[in-house]
Order: structure tokens, then sequence, then C-alpha cells
């Protein structure tokens, strides 16, 4: 299937190159921003790309790399949420679907159309989860078709066999196939903040903010910027600007609390996904479970030539008013649900040895008023933005699908408080991310390659190194590129979000850490040692493996 670009979108831009030096050069020489984002997980580099394609002098920091939270962590779904249409949310299902529709056209090297089956095992299921589903269908519009989307099909005992192998066949009684979409939402992150660079914003990564700047220098006065640090070499600078959007996702309540505001807006809530061999799904279909004993749903997908298995709801109250970790582990209990549910639907249940990678993330609830239900799975996933009497603007919530439309409205409530100049509308709704001119999208499932640099790749191809193969479909010259052109700088910043080895086969990927660490060393001006940045990601990838 391919998805065509008009004429005027064809020609990608050659890409920018990502040297450390001149980023700081630049952020030192540029003076007064209109806008410092906090933050680059998608909320943030969302905003920073809308803000810039408006003429906008936009500058974003990122403590980590970009993504590396929960932005890198999550079920791979671009969707309207089969779960909020069960709830009556329909127009929070129609603005998502709107959004996944957009992403189909503007990064289709990066997100393609997923038929998902739903098995039924009650003779009432199949005609209540179709009459549902036709809905969503209904909502999604007829711009759906355009994108690759098909429609809702009801299905006999056999058809879901075909599709679904190793689906539990005792007590079938057929099923329902309806259509979402897939994406790798670390790489579409990078394409984001690449896109953000290509219309003229400054994105560093590894440059955490560790103050607020204020006007006169006193402790409550209007917020004009942020104090910086970078991470690689403790220099730090006082950035100015206009208006500063905190967009931390789940750590947002740390940047509240040093503007005075120490009432939690977070509730810490996280949940994991085990990664297996393909085997255990067996096609290039997505099963859905509508609901699970926590009230949730399970979802088992294809994801790069594997079986991708989650997701869980844990409330994590512990860390309310405290340090939230960034590599959060999965609970035991976790995987034992996840298994214990694969065990219900699949013919061939998996068990701990077959997990290949399991990782958690967190999810940026927004509390609600009256705070008294025990579990998350309740809370909203709206987002919120709330503007402080300094001028300090937060943004939490929401999920990856809705990015693009939840950064025009924080960009909107900036204008109307008279935090930034008023601009037109943006334009990214019509905006191809890079890569995208004139991009195909491969196979869903397969993964790996260079389909995911679209119109890049033979950029990709020419670099030193394009034949050597390190392992796990990863060249050298990915890793060149990485480091030239897509701001990484330490061997997790290659293996877990510009590939996702990590994600995928955390040992294969501890195996690889020299060889990456090696051209990594070619490429950066840095004095650390190959063997230091191998064993540091090796301790990490550690904590991925079940033990």
């Amino acid at each position: 299937m391919f998805t065509r670009l008009g004429p005027h979108q064809r020609m990608s831009p050659p890409p920018l190159p990502t040297v450390r030096a001149d980023l700081w050069a630049r952020l030192t020489a540029l003076g007064v921003f209109d806008l410092a984002v906090v933050g680059g997980g998608a909320t943030g580099l969302g905003v920073a790309l809308d803000a810039a394609a408006r003429g906008l002098k936009v500058v974003l920091l990122e403590s980590h790399d970009f993504a590396e939270g929960t932005s890198s962590r999550s079920t791979k779904l671009v969707h309207g949420g089969v779960r909020y249409l069960a709830q009556g949310r329909l127009s929070l299902v129609r603005e998502a679907l709107h959004e996944r529709a957009t992403l189909l056209r503007n990064a289709p090297h990066l997100v393609h159309p997923l038929p998902f089956v739903m098995p039924c095992y009650r003779w009432w299921e199949k005609p209540y989860y179709g009459t549902g589903l036709a809905l969503y269908d209904t909502l999604a519009g007829r711009g759906a078709a355009a994108v690759g989307l098909g429609g809702t099909q009801r299905l006999n005992a056999d058809e879901v066999q075909t599709r679904l192998p190793n689906v539990q066949s005792e007590g079938l009684v057929g099923g329902v196939q309806y259509w979402d979409a897939q994406f790798d939402d670390a790489r579409l992150a990078i394409a984001i903040a690449r896109t953000a660079a290509a219309q003229g914003a400054l994105l560093l990564n590894h440059c955490a903010v560790t103050g607020l700047l204020r006007a006169g220098g006193s402790e409550t006065g209007r917020v004009t910027g942020v104090v910086c640090q970078d991470a690689e070499t403790g220099r730090r600078h006082s950035v100015s600007a206009r208006c500063v959007v905190n967009a931390t996702g789940v750590w947002v309540d740390g940047l509240r609390a040093q503007d005075g505001d120490r009432e939690p807006l977070v509730v810490p809530s996280q949940g994991i996904h085990l990664v297996l061999d393909a085997h255990f799904l067996s096609g290039q279909h997505a099963m859905l479970i509508p609901r699970t004993p926590d009230g949730r749903v399970l979802f088992a997908l294809p994801w790069w030539g594997h079986t991708l298995l989650g997701t869980t709801d844990t409330p994590r109250p512990e860390w309310r008013g405290r340090a939230i970790p960034h590599e959060p582990d999965a609970l035991a209990s976790e995987v034992d649900f996840l298994l214990d549910q694969a065990s219900r639907w699949l013919s061939r249940p998996p068990s701990r040895r077959d997990v290949r990678s399991v990782w958690a993330g967190l999810r940026p609830l927004v509390k609600p008023e009256q705070d008294t239900a025990t579990g998350t799975s309740h809370i909203s996933r709206e987002h919120t933005v709330r503007i402080g009497p300094s001028g300090l603007v937060t943004v939490t919530g929401g999920k990856w699908t809705t990015y693009r439309s939840m950064a025009e409205d924080v960009l909107a409530r900036c204008m109307a408080h008279g935090l930034l100049p008023h601009r037109a509308p943006g334009i990214t709704e019509h905006l191809p991310l890079v890569g995208a001119w004139g991009a195909t999208f491969s196979a869903p499932g397969t993964g790996g390659g260079l389909s995911g640099y679209g119109c890049e790749a033979a950029t990709v191809a020419s670099l030193p190194g394009a034949n050597r193969h390190l392992g796990g479909g990863l060249t050298e010259a990915m890793v060149r590129f990485a480091v030239r052109h897509e701001y990484a700088r330490t061997v997790a910043d290659v293996l877990a979000r510009r590939t996702r080895l990590l994600f995928v086969d955390a040992e294969l990927a501890a195996a690889l850490a020299p060889e990456v660490a090696s051209v990594l060393a070619q490429e950066l001006d840095c004095c650390e040692d190959v063997q230091a940045r191998s064993e540091r990601f090796k301790e990490l990838a550690l904590t991925y493996c079940l033990r």
C-alpha cells in the first residue's frame, strides 16, 4: 500500500546536522526567545513544532533524551480509543480519529493502518461490539478509506482463526474486525523534533532545566525564562523567553513546585508491556480483548517482527510528591497479570521465559477534583492546560494520537493570555514530518531495515558502514546517521529510541552495546571510553529482562 503526497511535498530537504557545539553556540547567541518549552516528549515536541511553524522563536530543552519517558513506552497505537467509545465520550473519540488520519498522511513511513480482530465467545458479543465499532467507523468519516483504513466486519469462527491462528478456539463463536493505526512512537518523536528544527526551532536533549528566571530577580515575579545545564559538560546557561511551557509529562509537578505551586496535579500510574516472539500471535492482525478484570482493554500486536502484549494500569501513589523515576520497574504482579490474561485467549500461552523484553511506562494522568477512587483506569486521558500567576504554562495528560491538537490548544491559551504574540492558526495539520516526502510504509509488523527512514533511506545507505550489519537489523551507518542527524548522544539513545532493539530484545541489545559504543566514540568529540558507555547500557538492558 502506498501513501502519495502532493507534488509540493515530494522533495525532501537535506537532513540537518545536530552537532552539539553548534547547538550550544546558537543557544547562547540567539538572545530572547518567544517560547521556551521544557520537556521533549510528544506534547513538548508538538508545541515546539507548531510554534516554530507559526514563525515564533522557539527553544526546547529536554533533561534526558527526546521521548525517553512516557512517549517511547506506549502501546504503539494511533487510535480513537475504543474504550472511550464505550464510555460515550464521542467528542474525544472523533477528535482522536481525525488526528489518526492526519498522522497517517503526514508520517506514512512511521504510521500504518492495522486491522484488529476481537474474538467473541458469547452469542451476544458479536452484534454488541459490531454495532459499537460501526459507530467508530461513522465517527471517523469518509476520510478513513483515503488513508488506507478499512471498515468494520463481523466474522465467523473460521474467519477469526484465519486472521488469528493462535487464538483460543474452544467456545469461539466468531468475532469483529475493525481498523486503527500503529506507529513507532520514539521515531515519530524524533521526526517531530527534526521537523521543528527544519522550521527554525532550537532543540537540545540531555540538557536539564534546573530553575526559573523571574522578572526583577524576585522569587514571586513573572517567569521570564529558565536556567539549563548540559548533562555532558555541566555547563549552565540562562535562557530568556517571553513564555515558558512546562511539558514534562508525569514530572510537571517538579517545575510547578519551583513556581510555588505544591498541590500535585498528576496522579502517578504505570502500564507495562511484554514482547514475545512473533509465533505467539502468528499473523499480521492485532487482537483486542475488550475487557480485562481491571476494566481495561488488552492488546496483542505484531510489532517489529515480534508480538507486543499490553497493557496494565497500576497506581503508584508512593510517588506523589516525590521524585518519579525515569526507568520504573515492571512489577511482578503486572507481568503475571498479562501472562495470565494471554493464557486465556491464546491457544499457546506464553510463560516468563518467553519474554524478550519488558518495560514500564508512566502515564501523566490529571488528578480529578474529587480524588476519591482507588484506581486510575477511571481517570480521564484528556489533557489539561494551566497558567499560573507567574505566567508559567503547564500542560499534561492527553495521549500520543492527539499531540498535534494539544499543541494547538496550548498555543491558543498562551496567545489568549498575552504570553505570546498572536499568530494565525498553524500549518501542522498539512505539514509532512521529516522523512515523509514521497515515502511509503512497509508491511505492518515487519519493522527493521530502512523502512522507518522514509525518503531519507538513501542518505542512510550512503554513509560509511551501510553494509556492515551489527545485528537485529542495525547497521553501522544507522548509528552514524543517528548521531549526525537525529540528536543521539548515548548507546541508549541509539538502541532504545533511534532503533527499538532494547524494547524488542533486551539481551540482543546488550550484546550490540560494545559495537554501538565504538561507533559513537568515532562520531562524538567526547572523552568517555567505549567500555564505560557499553557497560552503562548493559546495566540498563538488564532491567528490561525478566529476572
